[in-house]
């Protein structure tokens, strides 16, 4: 089996987006454990919506990195079927780690909300449009939905990679040292 594995800033990028995401999707899960307007619930809007943004950043560190040069092959090479898989699945999660942020930032934008990356103010995407941010916050619940599902795919297919088929998909994105 090769031993070649994604470079480090790669790894490291992936680890950290995945915490991320984790945590912008704890601050939504647990702010409605506290009242409307109260500092707790206020801290976990800015949260998320701060985690969001750097989610987006990270991703677009990826993708610049992932263009510089090519991606370590899979041993043994993966059939064709399940390299278009693992194609489209890669498609997918890149769109919603890029999409949901974006749509995000143009809900805050339409509600005429202040807008921060961790207290640094960033400008609206569209001026203040209240039947656009109502449309907007259905399909970002949509989205955070399909998000759990196309995470726990992700997450599937490399422990399927590692238990059943045995190969090194896994081991390449694993941070720790190189073997």
């Amino acid at each position: 089996m090769s031993q070649a594995r994604y470079p480090r800033p790669l790894i490291a990028l992936h680890w950290l987006t995945l915490l991320l995401i984790a945590v912008v999707y704890a601050c939504m899960e647990f702010r409605g454990y506290f009242p409307r307007g109260s500092e707790p619930r206020e801290l976990m809007k800015a949260i998320h919506f701060s985690g969001g943004l750097t989610v987006l950043l990270f991703v677009i560190a990826r993708i610049a990195l992932r263009l510089r040069g090519p991606i370590p092959p899979v041993s043994p090479p993966l059939p064709a079927l399940q390299k278009l898989a693992a194609t489209a699945g890669h498609l997918a999660l890149y769109v919603f780690m890029l999409g949901m942020p974006i749509v995000g930032w143009l809900i805050l934008s339409a509600e005429g909300a202040s807008i921060s990356l961790w207290g640094i103010p960033v400008p609206a995407l569209v001026g203040e449009n209240s039947d656009l941010a109502h449309t907007l916050e259905d399909f970002h619940e949509i989205g955070a939905t399909v998000g759990y599902a196309l995470i726990g795919l992700h997450a599937l297919a490399g422990l399927y990679h590692h238990y059943l088929r045995r190969d090194d998909t896994l081991r390449r994105m694993l941070p720790g040292p190189r073997a």
